[in-house]
């Protein structure tokens, strides 16, 4: 199925985080096309395109059309119907100006705020009296028009304060002119106001609703990113590890021992066949590490290396969700064993309890010096502690290198991706 610009979806498990990073990649590619003068962000559910559909938010043209009101001014000041009409002129076209420039000021953040668009807001509320009080009939009808002004610039609190002051002018104006047939010019400056103000503000939580959907997608996506990261230097730097120290035996006891050369050789034939298979299933994100697996390689690697190994077990059977977690800290530490240590002995210890499990591991080489743990540890230190665990390393007491691995029995529910 072919999405836009030509994108072809795959039918495959991470489908939705690549939906994802498809669409933050449009509306980054939108934002760096057309930016705003006055930013983008949450204020793009207002003002600006931050999506298809339905749910693109007013703009500041959908409040022109309300200027209609003010035909009828319009109209007496035509045909001569006001006292000096040329101020009365004056006064709609200073209304209009002041009106239009608020309605597009007020979809832009930083323009809404500055200390210009208060002004023009006072402004424009002089000039209304000031008509209202010298014409009355239609031109009271600028009072929802005012009102419509102030709902678009202001928010929260200070709106609500902001109508009742304009609604009680408009009702004490109205009423010199039209006494209690002025009920209609109060209602409607009351509603037009916390109307505008109250969908505004809606629109502009769905365009900050709609930023949080991104930002948690794009997170998504790197979260992904990491843990498969991490499952692919688990998975090959162990097999590869174990492939070359099968092959350095297999050349060495080739000259006298064919048979063994042979069995070497199948052994790494069954390694890669089942590194493919795990790779496979890393890709798909359906591994789960084996800690008995895990243990059982280590003394296969361990051996093929002219390492003894020495396993230990005690306690009751772990949860997959604490067994898979050390299988990784087995396959990891046994590699850098094999490829770092030069140890002739390796002993791994697994116990558990009613609440914690440990897995320590020490091996009697010469160790890794001052040499800053590698990506994998830093990788398995971070998945342990998602899970409430705790994972150290350094030189044993006496000679070698050690590693520790604690986490409780039951992972918390962030650690889940750990066992992945």
């Amino acid at each position: 199925m072919s999405g836009k610009r030509g994108i072809v979806w795959e039918r495959r498990p991470d489908w939705q985080a690549r939906t994802a990073q498809w669409r933050a990649a449009e509306k980054t590619r939108r934002a760096g096309a057309a930016p705003s003068a006055e930013g983008h962000g949450p204020e793009q559910g207002c003002d600006g395109d931050d999506g298809p559909g339905p749910t693109r938010g007013p703009r500041a043209f959908t409040l022109l059309p309300w200027l209609l009101l003010g035909m009828g001014a319009v109209s007496n000041v035509i045909h001569g119907e006001t006292p000096n009409p040329w101020v009365g002129a004056v006064g709609l076209l200073t209304f209009n100006s002041l009106y239009i420039t608020l309605v597009f000021r007020a979809f832009h953040k930083r323009a809404r705020e500055a200390a210009g668009t208060r002004w023009c807001l006072v402004a424009l509320g002089v000039v209304t009296c000031a008509l209202a009080l010298a014409y009355g009939d239609n031109w009271l009808l600028f009072f929802p028009l005012l009102g419509l002004a102030t709902g678009a610039v202001l928010r929260g609190r200070r709106l609500g304060q902001v109508m009742l002051g304009i609604t009680a002018l408009a009702a004490a104006v109205s009423a010199l002119h039209e006494g209690w047939d002025a009920i209609g010019i109060v209602y409607g400056t009351l509603l037009s106001g916390m109307v505008t103000g109250a969908i505004l503000a809606l629109a502009e939580t769905v365009g900050e609703l709609r930023e949080t959907r991104q930002e948690l997608a794009r997170a998504a996506v790197d979260q992904e990113r990491l843990r498969f990261s991490r499952d692919l230097h688990d998975l090959l730097g162990h097999t590869l590890s174990v492939i070359v120290v099968k092959s350095e035996a297999a050349r060495r006891i080739a000259p006298r021992d064919m048979e063994a050369a042979l069995e070497q050789v199948r052994d790494i034939e069954s390694v890669g066949r089942q590194a493919l298979t795990e790779i496979r299933e890393a890709v798909t994100g359906y591994r789960e590490a084996s800690l008995a697996a895990e243990l059982d390689r280590a003394r296969g690697a361990l051996t093929a290396a002219g390492i003894e190994p020495v396993v230990r077990q005690s306690g009751p059977p772990l949860p997959p969700q604490a067994a898979a977690l050390l299988g990784w800290v087995v396959r990891e530490a046994v590699t850098n064993a094999i490829r770092h240590s030069g140890a002739a002995t390796c002993e791994i210890e697994v116990t558990s309890g009613a609440e914690r499990a440990a897995l320590v591991i020490t091996d009697d080489g010469g160790g890794v010096g001052s040499t800053p743990p590698g990506s994998g540890l830093t990788g398995l230190t971070e998945r342990l502690a998602a899970a409430g665990g705790t994972l150290s390393s350094g030189p044993a007491p006496g000679r070698g290198f050690r590693v520790t691995a604690e986490l409780p029995v039951e992972p918390a529910a962030e650690g889940n991706e750990g066992g992945r």
